[in-house]
């Protein structure tokens, strides 16, 4: 129940993230509906705006998991004034790259947004906090059949040998938890990341070991694709203070190797090799 009434999200966006969470909801009693751009899976067209409308309305919780398109967050242009006028609590996946690029120094939520190559989001970032919502925003995201482990015995992982190439991660188990964490919340931007900010190809080479294969190739940068060589021109470690002190929120997963493992156990319940010991934290 929220504030007397039975606990109801609607979401922008029915992916990934926002699947998983509905899965959890829904299990524990929630009802919950959101928008494909379809209308695939059950779910409302995003562009049927008299349903989109009334479910707004009946909701308790709203989250946006939409990115922006052309410049412009879709569903603010759409909807933002239904939900500047909305009761409801209001949530929005972000990213840190909002944040840019900062040389592996650490970086929170106090830290200017907008300097880096995805300025739409730093905008819809800024937008969505305007409104009120609380807006998580999340680095590179891996989970069931979204891993390492899944490009690796793909044969779609590469290494690229970048030396203090650093990167934050997160379970989306953690995202899902951050979430509901940021229901009893106050508004404002939230980082959900691990504890355990390192290299790509660290991560790539563990996953290649849980899965019995050796390490994929070294390849040079110029030969990835161009949303690839963006990635790969930021550097930056993502600080997860604020969500911990705020929210009370902790990561299930608190570095790539507990995470991996996990996710190695669901299909390879069988360890055909000593576990590793556990990574130390460098979490400042």
């Amino acid at each position: 129940m929220y504030g007397g009434r039975v606990s109801k999200l609607f979401i922008f966006g029915m992916g990934y993230a926002a699947g998983h969470l509905a899965a959890l909801l829904e299990g524990r009693g929630w009802s919950v509906a959101g928008t494909t751009r379809d209308g695939r899976g059950g779910t409302l067209r995003f562009d049927d705006r008299g349903r989109v409308e009334a479910e707004m309305a009946a909701a308790t919780h709203i989250l946006s998991s939409v990115p922006p398109e052309s410049e412009v967050d879709p569903v603010l242009v759409a909807y933002g004034a239904q939900l500047a006028r909305s009761q409801a609590w209001i949530g929005y996946l972000s990213s840190t790259g909002v944040y840019g690029d900062t040389g592996g120094a650490w970086v929170d939520e106090t830290a200017p947004i907008g300097s880096g190559r995805r300025a739409a989001r730093a905008a819809a970032d800024a937008d969505w906090q305007a409104l009120g919502a609380r807006v998580f925003r999340l680095p590179g995201i891996y989970g069931p059949g979204r891993s390492p482990i899944d490009r690796v015995r793909g044969g779609r992982a590469h290494r690229v040998g970048l030396p203090g190439q650093v990167f934050s991660r997160v379970h989306i188990a953690d995202i899902v938890s951050g979430i509901v964490a940021g229901f009893d919340g106050p508004a404002g931007a939230y980082n959900l990341s691990d504890d355990h900010p390192c290299d790509q190809d660290a991560v790539v080479s563990y996953a290649a070991t849980l899965a019995g294969l050796p390490p994929p190739p070294l390849v040079p940068l110029e030969s990835l694709s161009a949303a690839a060589r963006g990635f790969y021109a930021e550097n930056r470690r993502v600080a997860n203070g604020k969500a911990k002190r705020v929210l009370n929120w902790r990561p299930r997963y608190p570095d790539y190797r507990l995470g991996l493992r996990a996710l190695s156990a669901m299909t390879s319940p069988i360890a055909v090799t000593p576990a590793p010991a556990p990574a130390s934290s460098d979490q400042r």
